[in-house]
């Protein structure tokens, strides 16, 4: 039944009560897209939409999302476009987008135009273009993308693991996106979890009142209940689904950087690459690079890119790139050209039934074999964009400046040399794109690295990250609080960009 004849663009609509904008959207395209599919009620998950697209072979797809901004008026809301092979559109894409968007004087719209999103199955209009009719097609929020985990999983090990004799306890929160319908049909329906192990599954136009951002600040209702040792696994998702937190018993946190580097290890756990290989990995240049100490023993390639999913889709596509991740706690695989949170639960859940250990054991048998990358992100949000932008161009002149090159810090007893710094530039392997001016990074002589990072979070202000990373071999020296580690690194940070001076505040928004 998704056989496409007319080009076909796959919509998702996330939480939005006024579907003017989708009107708008609708009109600007049937000039040239003859059918548009639709998920139940307008959810699909970001992961869904890359399913779908790939499935049916859409020309692209439009994701209407605040992600994990806060929702509702006078939230966030944006725009995301997915392009035929399921992922984010290229660079080149977007200024093409652009560069039409300043040359549009007029739009139409169809006031009269209803569409029953919850009624599965087509709905024919006239619209009086060329395709006649224009057809809408409702599917089944998470059916397709289900068909699809089933084939890359063993649903009955990790079915197993959660109603078996020595069965786990989870609790999941979708924090009142739209991961309510898939965290209730996949982990509850199909793979037998308690109907009470999933919380916060109503998707809410303002998520609840709540930013639906899967970290310690913001998931404070699983992180409680993980503290109380009930359950032994816990996992939070953003609004669209394409981000993921893991906890495990009594809270016990595990950074993304650590996620990404133990999913790749154990890669042997998940039947899909144990057919299709393992052919390199990929990580955002602000991730810990814990994730090439295991390709290093795994001796497959690592590519170290900017930020931003597009930049994997390029690898993937080019058979360079198998599994990868991002510090935001985006991760993924080949088998979509999207991070996907639910799938990477299920890769742990896959782990944790093969080697019947419980999280922290993982996590620790991870770091005695592989070491221990302390790492931390401090968040500065919503700044005034100028002040943002003069920090960032002020910095990137001291640290390019070759005075700076091989200059010593003094913080307590540690001596910091560094030994080389950038402005992170990334060369496509593929096709050769230069991409220039992604973040600035300080790397001294132990392997420890400072970054710097700006990244809009709306039209009108913008968040300053500051990323802190030390590598640690010795076992007798893992159990340590990360910021009590990294604290002289940061000590530096704040010295030599002045944040805390230039922007008025006392400390970062959020600390990951």
């Amino acid at each position: 039944s998704l056989s496409v004849k007319a080009p076909c663009v796959c919509v998702c609509i996330l939480i939005i009560k006024n579907l003017v904008l989708f009107r708008v959207l609708w009109l600007v395209f049937t000039t040239q897209i003859g059918r548009l599919v639709i998920g139940q009620n307008g959810i699909l998950s970001t992961p869904a939409v890359s399913c779908i697209i790939r499935k049916i072979k859409a020309a692209g797809g439009i994701i209407l999302t605040a992600s994990h901004s806060p929702g509702g008026p006078g939230g966030e809301f944006g725009v995301k476009f997915e392009v035929a092979n399921g992922g984010p559109a290229p660079d080149m894409v977007s200024e093409k987008i652009y560069q039409i968007s300043k040359t549009l004087e007029e739009y139409a719209i169809c006031p009269d135009l209803r569409v029953d999103l919850s009624r599965l199955g087509r709905q024919e209009f006239d619209l009086e273009n060329k395709f006649k009719p224009f057809r809408v097609e409702i599917v089944d929020s998470v059916e397709i993308y289900l068909n699809l985990l089933r084939s890359i999983f063993d649903f009955n090990a990790i079915r197993n693991l959660l109603t078996g004799p020595n069965q786990i306890k989870i609790r999941i929160d979708a924090m009142n996106g739209v991961m309510g319908p898939y965290v209730r049909r996949i982990l509850c329906d199909e793979l037998g979890a308690p109907a009470n192990s999933a919380i916060n599954c109503i998707p809410l136009e303002d998520f609840g009142g709540q930013p639906p951002d899967p970290n310690l600040t913001y998931a404070t209702a699983l992180l409680e209940a993980m503290k109380g040792g009930e359950y032994g696994f816990g996992a939070a998702f953003d609004a669209d689904g394409d981000r993921y937190m893991i906890l495990g018993q009594n809270g016990f946190f595990v950074n993304a950087s650590d996620s990404l580097a133990i999913i790749a290890a154990n890669l042997s756990c998940i039947p899909y690459f144990c057919q299709m290989g393992v052919r390199g990995f990929g990580r955002s240049m602000p991730t810990s690079t814990a994730l090439d100490k295991v390709a290093k023993v795994m001796k497959v390639p690592v590519y170290e890119t900017p930020a931003g999913w597009r930049y994997f889709s390029n690898l993937m596509d080019s058979g360079r790139c198998s599994l990868c991740g991002e510090e935001s706690f985006g991760t993924g695989s080949d088998h979509l050209r999207e991070k996907d949170g639910l799938w990477a639960v299920l890769v742990w859940l896959s782990i944790l039934a093969a080697r019947k250990q419980s999280v922290e054991e993982i996590v620790r048998d991870h770091w005695a074999k592989f070491g221990r990358h302390y790492y931390c992100r401090f968040d500065y949000e919503a700044l005034e964009p100028r002040t943002a932008y003069f920090i960032m161009r002020d910095l990137e002149a001291l640290i390019t400046d070759k005075s700076f090159s091989h200059q010593q810090f003094a913080v307590g007893n540690s001596i910091y040399s560094v030994e080389r710094t950038d402005s992170f530039e990334y060369i496509d392997p593929v096709d050769g794109t230069v991409t220039k001016r992604q973040g600035l990074r300080i790397i001294f002589s132990d392997a420890s690295r400072l970054i710097f990072r700006m990244s809009a979070s709306s039209h009108v202000r913008a968040t300053l990250r500051i990323y802190a990373e030390s590598y640690e071999k010795d076992p007798s020296q893992h159990n340590k609080e990360p910021q009590a580690v990294l604290s002289p690194l940061i000590a530096i940070a704040l010295k030599i960009s002045q944040i805390h001076e230039r922007t008025g505040r006392k400390g970062p928004t959020v600390i990951t």
